[in-house]
């Protein structure tokens, strides 16, 4: 039996993504023993995976070197036969090269990739070959998405093909969510690590307030990203940067969601009633969202870990992109998917690989000259000049 360790301790969105590689290999090598190691706080993401034999947890936080030889001495004592290592941090470059494998695989931006068995070039579209502005990858081939660069690891014992991102949450995961599924609902996933990849508050607030009416709104995110989403939910409900005589009802997370059915404590929304507003920030674990999302008419995302979750339940996905540009290689990936960015193109952007704390130039125009109507095209299939680009699906992998 052959034994695959994949290496991927970066942020919660690539994780996601490199759960395509668990699928290939899955695919090629059924009897494989397949291991993923993340850092910790992201494992949740790969519990009841079906292909895992085992998830290996690095703590970077406490006792972050000590950690680090414990994991090199538990890999070398496992003796893998490939590692596959899809950071590129010396860390994890030292995890690679030291693991004892047969075969150790990476990128060659890694600090220590010389000392890996082999080193595939790690490329990411720049700004010269990457055009922007609403009708950007309209004409011109599409770039290399990251599984694409991530499938370029085990090209040589696979195929050219990368398989898609994959989570699977657990029957129970979907009984959580189950309740806010009676109605017709959209989810935003407002927040990003970076604040130049995130829709500014009051352009959420003003989209929200144009929904037609009959939707639940549900806001989704992590603990930290609560306070936004109760600010959202704020200037929508007092009618916020235009239409104050059309208020949004601001609903208390903890409110029950009417079913078709009324019960104690519902309040049946009527059809024709602007959007219900239900703060889920903090609420919902990693793949109770994507349970959620699953079967929602839409879902609005930043370029940041929600859009891989939709990707990888293959949810209907609005991506909304600032300051970074789909041609960096981490678009959506669901069969029903779309991109929305500033129409015009801006000098300026992108001006960075992942984004900033502020927008360098102060106006942070590649978000504030996106137009609500942009958003709304998606849900609605509006008339008038297509702003949003609709991207056909990718072929499944084999």
């Amino acid at each position: 039996m052959q034994k695959f360790l994949v290496i991927q301790t970066a942020f919660i969105g690539d994780v996601v993504l490199a759960t395509a590689l668990l699928e290939k290999l899955h695919t090629r090598f059924p009897d494989a023993k397949l291991d993923f190691l993340v850092r910790k706080g992201n494992e949740a993401l790969l519990a009841g995976h079906p292909w895992l034999n085992e998830v290996l947890i690095w703590d970077k936080k406490q006792q972050k070197l000590k950690n680090l030889w414990r994991l090199i001495r538990r890999i070398r004592q496992t003796k893998y036969d490939k590692v596959i290592n899809v950071q590129r941090f010396a860390a994890t470059g030292m995890l690679t090269a030291f693991s004892g494998a047969r075969e150790t695989i990476g990128f060659d931006k890694n600090p220590l990739s010389r000392f890996f068995t082999k080193k595939i070039p790690h490329v990411v579209s720049t700004p010269a070959t990457a055009p922007t502005g609403a009708n950007s990858n309209s004409t011109s081939a599409p770039p290399l998405h990251e599984i694409d660069r991530n499938q370029l690891l085990i090209r040589n014992f696979t195929d050219d093909n990368p398989a898609k991102p994959r989570l699977y949450p657990s029957p129970s995961d979907f009984d959580k969510v189950q309740p806010y599924k009676n109605k017709p609902y959209i989810t935003i996933s407002p927040a990003s690590v970076w604040f130049t990849k995130q829709y500014p508050p009051e352009k959420w607030a003003a989209f929200i307030r144009q929904l037609p009416g009959g939707y639940f709104v549900y806001l989704l995110g992590a603990p930290s990203d609560k306070q936004l989403c109760e600010q959202i939910r704020s200037l929508a409900a007092a009618g916020a940067n235009q239409h104050p005589s059309d208020t949004a009802p601001a609903i208390p997370a903890d409110t029950p969601i009417p079913g078709d059915t009324p019960i104690p404590g519902d309040t049946p929304i009527p059809g024709d009633a602007p959007p219900a507003l239900i703060n889920l920030g903090g609420q919902l674990s990693f793949l109770q969202s994507a349970a959620l999302m699953k079967e929602a008419d839409m879902n609005y995302v930043n370029d940041s870990a929600p859009l891989h979750f939709a990707s990888a339940v293959n949810a209907p996905v609005t991506a909304v992109y600032c300051s970074t540009i789909p041609a960096f290689g981490f678009g959506p990936l669901s069969d029903k998917k779309f991109i929305v960015e500033v129409k015009e193109p801006l000098d300026c952007r992108p001006c960075g690989l992942h984004g900033y704390r502020a927008c360098p130039r102060g106006h942070f125009n590649c978000a504030y000259k996106i137009e609500e109507a942009q958003l709304l095209q998606t849900l609605t299939g509006g008339g008038g000049e297509s702003t949003a680009h609709y991207l056909p699906s990718r072929p499944a992998a084999s």
